[in-house]
């Protein structure tokens, strides 16, 4: 089954200074984790998102599109990336969100099933 991993970071999540030993060290746990996902065979997908302040919502209001600059929802937690993983369940998945270093900087992992499709993709 798929899961979706919502990556998301608040005010007090720790994000290092790029360019310092902090965020070298950042990344390479990340690079580890994404390696070990790859290797295992789980992850088909993933993601950093630009910050929401480059986001742009589309809405109706009736037959006219109306757009508005911004995420669709103000929000104490901005979305900033995703992983989509193919799991035997939702332990599995689980237990490969629990490795995505943003958790253990003051981040949060959302893991959703996706619905099963029906059809050809």
């Amino acid at each position: 089954m798929r899961y979706l991993c919502l990556l998301t970071k608040g005010a007090d999540a720790v994000v290092p200074e790029p360019g310092t030993p902090e965020f070298t060290a950042t990344l390479d746990a990340f690079e580890t984790a994404n390696r070990a996902m790859a290797d295992a065979g789980v992850l088909i997908e993933l993601g950093r998102l630009q910050s929401e302040s480059s986001a742009t919502t589309v809405r109706a209001s009736g037959e006219e599109t109306v757009l508005t600059d911004g995420p669709f929802a103000e929000l104490k937690e901005e979305v900033c990336g995703f992983y989509l993983l193919e799991c035997a369940d939702l332990d599995e998945a689980l237990r490969w969100a629990a490795t995505i270093p943003l958790v253990r900087a003051g981040g949060a992992v959302e893991v959703r099933p996706l619905m099963a499709q029906a059809g050809p993709r």
